[in-house]
């Protein structure tokens, strides 16, 4: 309910946005905007026409424009980006954190990147290039460089004065980071335990040994699951060598669940995570073409089994009728299983040491479905058309394609994956046509054999 609200509430300033545009009342809408949190205004940009955004990106204050851009998906975040000089975007970069601006940098073409990174300090300019060295979905590529370090000698009360004298704490801060004279990282001491003891301990006599250090090259889903797993708030993120060279916090994992949900479910339907859904009509039409294109062949070889059997259907005509029941049947079990199949990968539940063990219950599973379905639809069809032998027929075809859905529902995303392609992505339209094209082969093969 909360969320509802919330909605109905961006809707409504959106409305009044755009009355408030159409009407040329830009200075009313400048207003509007500045009482905005950052998520709510890219909220906004990403539900305004691609026209309106670049005006609106105007009105918003420039000390409010890192903070939208983090919150932006990528391709609106792109159009903003294209019309920003690159001084301009260096400056806006100041005061974002390392791992969102190595994002928004990773969208921009070779020439303004270049450009960008040689108008910040060397410093910042360092930082970043650290980021950008790891591929944006390790945990270096999600990583931030804003950490506290602490050396294992000195006191609680060295520390203490350090943090007084330097005023704030990076965000989301739970722990310091502990480490030699070569920053290799020896563990992490949680701020309670800094507050609460005696100002003289030494540090390293408070390290949490339950705190781990995550290598920087591993998956960001991994990353996900670690923290999970050990209910973390941060984790330090190291080099091949032990170096420190930043930590991880709870708000880039939601990101990284949430990225991760959207992926899954535009997949599903062959579209890009980070779809604009106001994008230009022609670059969305390019999109969803070449999708378009592979579900029709996928479609034309079902449709060239039927073909092979035209003779039966002048024959008999309830076959074309009945023909698209065990297809359809088929393929929402085969999508049933495939989806729960990718989401035990996706949650690590799924590997090589229990796929033979799942794709046995999942083929018992279609085999008792198919067993349920069959009778019944064979009854129906036999006392509709009072003809045992056309009940028997469908009730094969559907007992052999609910087996065989639950085969490739297995089979097909742990093969998808074995070669690097996105079961999420491809698996739907695959399972669909293994459950077309067995589904009829099936029951017009059958029919062929024994009603003619």
């Amino acid at each position: 309910m909360p969320e509802k609200i919330e909605q109905e509430k961006i809707q409504q300033r959106l409305h009044q946005v755009n009355e408030a545009l159409d009407s040329g009342m830009f200075v009313y809408v400048r207003k509007l905007l500045q009482d905005m949190p950052a998520y709510d205004l890219a909220l906004l940009l990403e539900s305004s026409p691609s026209k309106t955004r670049p005006v609106l990106w105007q009105l918003i204050d420039v000390e409010h424009h890192g903070e939208v851009l983090e919150e932006l998906n990528e391709e609106v975040r792109k159009g903003i980006l294209q019309s920003m000089r690159p001084e301009k975007l260096a400056a806006v970069a100041e005061g974002m954190d390392v791992d969102d601006l190595a994002e928004v940098l990773r969208t921009l073409p070779d020439t303004l990147f270049r450009e960008v990174l040689d108008s910040m300090d060397s410093q910042d300019r360092s930082r970043v290039e650290t980021a950008l060295s790891y591929d944006e979905d390790t945990a270096g590529g999600i990583m931030n460089t804003d950490t506290i370090t602490l050396r294992p000698e000195v006191s609680v009360d060295v520390v203490l004065s350090y943090l007084r004298l330097k005023g704030q704490l990076p965000e989301a801060t739970d722990s310091f980071y502990v480490v030699d004279r070569n920053n290799r990282f020896i563990g992490a001491v949680s701020l309670a335990a800094i507050v609460t003891a005696n100002p003289e301990i030494i540090i390293s006599s408070l390290i949490d040994a339950d705190i781990e250090a995550v290598q920087a090259d591993i998956d960001e889903q991994e990353v996900a699951q670690l923290f999970e797993k050990h209910d973390w708030f941060s984790a330090p993120v190291v080099d091949k060598n032990g170096h420190l060279l930043g930590r991880i916090t709870i708000d880039d994992i939601i990101d990284v669940i949430r990225e991760d949900a959207e992926h899954s479910m535009m997949s599903m339907a062959g579209l890009g995570d980070e779809a604009d859904t106001f994008a230009p009509v022609i670059k969305s039409t390019k999109q969803r073409s070449l999708w378009l294109g592979v579900n029709l062949i996928t479609a034309l070889l079902a449709v060239a089994v039927t073909s092979m059997f035209e003779g039966i259907f002048q024959q008999l005509a309830i076959l074309a009728v009945l023909n698209s029941l065990v297809p359809s049947m088929g393929g929402v079990a085969g999508n049933q299983t495939l989806t729960l199949v990718i989401r035990g990968m996706a949650l690590g539940h799924v590997g090589d040491s229990n796929a033979r063990a799942l794709l046995n219950k999942e083929v018992a599973i279609g085999f008792l479905n198919g067993m349920i379905w069959a009778l019944l639809i064979a009854t129906v069809v036999a006392i509709w058309k009072q003809d045992l032998m056309l009940g028997a027929v469908i009730a094969f075809a559907m007992l052999m394609n609910m087996t065989a859905a639950g085969l490739a529902g297995v089979a097909i995303p742990l093969m998808l994956k074995r070669l690097n392609i996105d079961p999420a992505l491809a698996g739907s339209v695959i399972i669909t046509t293994v459950t077309d094209v067995v589904g009829i082969f099936a029951f017009l093969g059958t029919a062929t054999l024994l009603l003619t």
